[in-house]
């Protein structure tokens, strides 16, 4: 199994560039950005948690300018959307973007996606909550189109274009693995239908139990991974036992000496499990 870590890269923080950097040189094999365009100040939907609402959320760079900055000064590291909240987005746009990072990076992108949790942000893109899953699966959809033809096309309910052209198409054949995020209980049937992976986020009880489901309704291989698992060795034995391929650590959005110990921990707990 994998090791990778995700920050929510904000201003005031260890950069992306450096993040990447020591990622890379620590041996991790992923690093992941989450996206929040911003946070409505009303305030009315919780944060899943029920906690108040960390201050990184409203400080966070922009995902693909963090990506581009990461995978510039690697060369090894994969660099993923952990998760980009497609439903805020232009797929044409975000397809260019995509595209874009993971041709620039030789082929090492990794997008997540999600559809959040945040429902007045979303409305202010324009976007029903209701509808989100819907509008969610259209989208990726459609930028399978633009990534895989020459010239591509797309008709559903939400997304509509004919015959664009639309380069650089990504390095990576078909297209870079579309990891689909979320917990909810409707989620695998997102990830059957669109994805190449489930990458929910660590929950105590249940999480096992649903990826062995998962995988046996699949007809393909289904990548398994998760993310904010832990620095707890059983936890991550158990998860690589059970054929997981990546598992993520979530690290402090803080300066790279609190950044450098939340590492250390996380290391020692899966050098244990590697009897290192």
């Amino acid at each position: 199994m994998e090791t990778g870590v995700a920050i929510f890269p904000t201003h005031d923080a260890i950069a992306p560039a450096d993040m990447a950097r020591l990622a890379e040189e620590r041996g991790h094999e992923s690093l992941f950005f989450p996206e929040h365009t911003h946070i409505p100040a009303s305030r009315e939907t919780p944060h899943p948690s029920g906690a108040p609402l960390p201050r990184k959320y409203i400080h966070t760079y922009d995902l693909f300018v963090a990506a581009t900055a990461a995978v510039t000064v690697t060369s090894r590291l994969r660099v993923g959307s952990g998760v980009c909240l497609v439903i805020e987005r232009d797929p044409i746009t975000t397809a260019k973007e995509v595209a874009s990072v993971d041709f620039l990076s030789g082929g090492r992108f990794e997008f997540g996606v999600g559809a959040g949790w945040n429902r007045e942000e979303m409305a202010n893109h324009g976007t029903d909550p209701r509808r989100r899953m819907a509008l969610l699966r259209e989208r990726v959809e459609a930028m399978k189109e633009i990534w895989t033809h020459s010239e591509a096309s797309y008709s559903g309910e939400f997304v509509k274009f004919d015959r664009i052209w639309s380069w650089p198409k990504p390095a990576q054949r078909p297209h870079p693995p579309v990891l689909v995020g979320g917990n909810g209980p409707t989620v695998s049937d997102r990830v059957l239908a669109f994805g190449d992976a489930w990458i929910p986020n660590y929950e105590p009880k249940g999480l096992l139990e649903r990826a062995a489901e998962l995988r046996a309704r699949a007809d393909r291989r289904i990548s398994l991974q998760v993310m904010g698992i832990p620095a707890d060795p059983k936890i991550i034995e158990a998860y690589a036992n059970a054929g997981f391929d990546r598992a993520v650590f979530w690290l402090p959005s803080a300066q790279r000496g609190p950044v450098e110990r939340s590492l250390d921990a996380f290391e020692a707990a899966v050098a244990e499990v590697n009897g290192e």
